[in-house]
């Protein structure tokens, strides 16, 4: 007689654990997010939402407990998801694009990106004004408010 596998949990573990997410990969997440009684009679609603960016750390390797922090820059603005990697409500976990980094831990990259970031708006500082159109004299913009009152007028 043989004896099956008994699963306890609803995600794959040996896939999770074959990923081997690393610091410096680009990775794309999909997790389950649900929705309170947006559905149909009030029922919750379950949508995928994705998550694209940079891994920035692993901390615990593959054992139960393992995160990983994932950051991606949206219109400018540095925003960090932190994943536990064998939660149920992470559907997919994508590797797109493997790095060779010297570090474990890419904090660093916190402070490139603010960095970069300031040197944008310096620049923009410097920018000079452009002068849309020129100076009209008063005598001009009367004549010009008398012909709109008078065209007012006629409708």
């Amino acid at each position: 007689m043989t004896q099956g596998k008994i699963i306890i949990s609803p995600i794959n573990i040996e896939a999770r654990k074959a990923l081997g997410v690393r610091a410096g990969d680009t990775v794309n997440v999909t997790t389950k997010v649900v929705d309170k009684g947006s559905g149909k009679e009030g029922k919750d609603k379950t949508r995928l939402q994705s998550f694209e960016g940079l891994v920035l750390s692993v901390k615990h390797g593959s054992e139960a407990g393992s995160t990983f922090t994932v950051r991606r820059s949206i219109d400018g603005i540095g925003v960090e998801r932190i994943f536990t990697l064998y939660s149920p409500l992470i559907d997919t976990i994508e590797i797109i694009r493997r790095a060779r980094v010297r570090r474990s831990k890419l904090y660093h990259i916190r402070e490139k990106a603010a960095k970069e970031i300031r040197r944008q708006m310096r620049s923009e500082l410097h920018v000079k004004p452009v002068v849309i159109a020129e100076p009209v004299a008063k005598e001009e913009v009367a004549a010009i408010e008398e012909k709109q009152e008078k065209e007012v007028e006629a409708k």
